[in-house]
């Protein structure tokens, strides 16, 4: 089923007001995203954190009579009359299957392979961490988690205990444990890293 978004700009201080508004003009889901590129801390568990300038999305079916949806929107004081708004349609898709095309195995240095478990492993002979994304995850992607990665792979790690601070879902602890190393401790502070890192 094809849908369209409605997306409004505003202030995080409005965001929850008008997303409330959109789920009661019919708005099957309601979302919030950066709207000028802003750095975030990862919110605990249960805290909403909205960006400064925060972009809110309505999602509706293609069907739904939208004019009337912006027409009731343009009657509140928060957003008035001729309020900025865009409409994009959006196709449907398998949108889990969409997410997961996101992810690929990853090499790092000569040995080091960090694979989702959906993918095949590119080299069975390679080390491989078998790691699925979550709220947590450390996708190897970042600059200063991939230098790291490449690192632990160019050094001689058996019998060597690696302290990991900041360690999130313990991509790189698990990745020098597979490359030899004796033990390692992970340590973080954020909740949503504890389930991973007690585990």
């Amino acid at each position: 089923m094809p849908w369209i978004q409605l997306k409004i700009n505003s202030q995080a201080e409005y965001a929850e007001q008008i997303g409330e508004m959109l789920s009661a003009n019919g708005a099957q889901a309601v979302t919030f995203v950066d709207a000028k590129d802003t750095p975030m801390y990862e919110p605990k568990p249960g805290e909403v954190m909205l960006w400064p300038d925060t972009q809110i999305v309505g999602l509706y079916d293609a069907q739904y009579d939208m004019p009337r949806v912006i027409n009731q929107l343009s009657k509140s004081k928060l957003l008035g009359k001729n309020f900025n708004h865009k409409l994009d349609p959006l196709e449907d898709k398998d949108w889990e299957r969409e997410w997961m095309e996101n992810f690929h195995p990853m090499q790092f240095g000569q040995r080091l392979w960090i694979c989702p478990s959906w993918r095949d492993v590119p080299d069975p002979n390679a080390v491989n961490v078998m790691l699925d994304p979550g709220l947590a995850f450390g996708t190897g992607t970042h600059p200063t988690t991939s230098l790291c990665l490449r690192w632990l792979d160019s050094l001689e790690l058996s019998q060597a205990t690696v302290v990991d601070f900041g360690c999130g879902s313990g991509i790189l602890g698990i990745a020098a444990l597979k490359l030899g190393a004796k033990r390692v401790v992970g340590i973080d502070i954020d909740p949503q890293a504890m389930p991973i890192v007690t585990m």
